[in-house]
């Protein structure tokens, strides 16, 4: 996939590799949000979570949703209609 960066904080997206993978791509919403609200909690602090998702409300959602818990979104980035989110605990 030749993902488009949409928003990123310091690095660039590719040089950031995720300890885990959640692919949702397929899932309508709100199910993303919430299985990345489930997961991240699983995470060690420092510990990135990679959510791939192709519901174009999750590009409001799950930004919102990792601020409001206290993660950190390294990136957004956008294939189509398919987004990559990195999401850091």
């Amino acid at each position: 996939m030749a993902f488009t960066v949409v928003q990123k904080l310091d690095k660039d997206p590719r040089d950031i590799t995720p300890d885990y993978t959640l692919d949702t791509l397929g899932e309508p919403c709100p199910y993303p949000a919430i299985v990345m609200l489930e997961t991240m909690p699983q995470l060690q602090k420092g510990e990135i979570l990679e959510l791939l998702s192709d519901c174009a409300q999750s590009i409001n959602n799950i930004p919102i949703d990792t601020k409001n818990h206290g993660y950190t979104l390294l990136s957004v980035e956008q294939d189509g209609t398919k987004l990559r989110y990195l999401i850091q605990r």
